[in-house]
């Protein structure tokens, strides 16, 4: 089968320098309403099957040494960084259906999919989901991943681009441009990581805590990124990127308030 994407649906990179980021293009998503309606109450038995995979303390070499090509210059330079305590990682992206049952209402541009990840959500609309789930479990644990600990759990302990051989073996772990029919997927389908995490290289772009800012040339002990930047940090590839965007290593980022159809995320927890 073919499928024939209009030109005018075809994402584009932004020209900013020193920085790669995906802009989806203009398709009519209607905006969000200000003070949306619940559709239902808060489900707490759908919020109990929000699955979690520990992740261990350790040390890994985070970015790239490329010096050419899309990711040679946010990704770089490789710097060695140590996470000193295990975390708890989101098995799966967070869906339609753990959002609205938290939210009363589903933002998604793919709508028809309760288990497919939630999307067109800002970071500071994330915040707020969080701080409900933190209130309803009577807890303070839940959050975004920082950055480092999002490369890290995606690594998996590996040292190449992706954590799987190569990118002749992409399409039985990945969503993106090529297999998805330019929409997302839901969650879970495809293999995981070695660590049991499913769709990190990519389904939907995934925030991170971090703001974004220049990697430093100094090794780093559990860092969380700058105190501000011209927007936060996403990371994993969606449904309509080529494979490089994939790749453990590459990161871009929006401005807060923004939201994008391709771009979710994934719960983090502390111990």
């Amino acid at each position: 089968m073919i499928v024939w994407i209009p030109p005018s649906l075809i994402p584009q990179l932004s020209k900013e320098p020193g920085v790669v980021r995906i802009i989806l293009p203009n398709t009519g998503v209607p905006e969000k309403p200000e003070n949306p309606i619940p559709l239902v109450p808060i489900n707490n038995d759908i919020i109990s099957e929000i699955e979690f995979v520990l992740i261990p303390a350790g040390e890994f070499d985070m970015g790239t040494n490329e010096t050419e090509g899309p990711l040679s210059r946010s990704s770089r330079p490789i710097h060695h960084v140590k996470i000193t305590k295990p975390f708890y990682m989101g098995k799966y992206e967070v869906t339609q259906k753990q959002w609205g049952a938290i939210m009363g209402y589903n933002p998604s541009f793919f709508e028809v999919c309760e288990e497919c990840p939630v999307d067109s959500v800002s970071w500071s609309e994330i915040q707020e989901f969080i701080a409900k789930l933190n209130e309803i479990e009577d807890t303070d644990k839940y959050r975004l991943p920082t950055e480092a600990e999002w490369e890290y759990a995606a690594r998996a302990g590996t040292r190449t681009p992706y954590s799987f051989e190569n990118e002749s073996k992409i399409d039985e772990y990945v969503w993106y441009g090529r297999n998805t029919y330019q929409r997302s997927q839901p969650v879970g389908i495809l293999k995981p990581n070695p660590w049991g995490l499913y769709d990190i290289h990519g389904n939907i772009g995934e925030y991170v805590n971090d703001y974004y800012g220049d990697y430093p040339e100094e090794d780093a002990v559990d860092p969380k990124g700058p105190s501000n930047g011209p927007g936060y940090v996403t990371r994993g590839c969606h449904y309509t990127n080529s494979a490089w965007i994939c790749r453990s290593d590459f990161r871009h980022y929006y401005p807060d308030e923004t939201f994008d159809l391709g771009t979710g995320f994934r719960l983090a927890k502390s111990q």
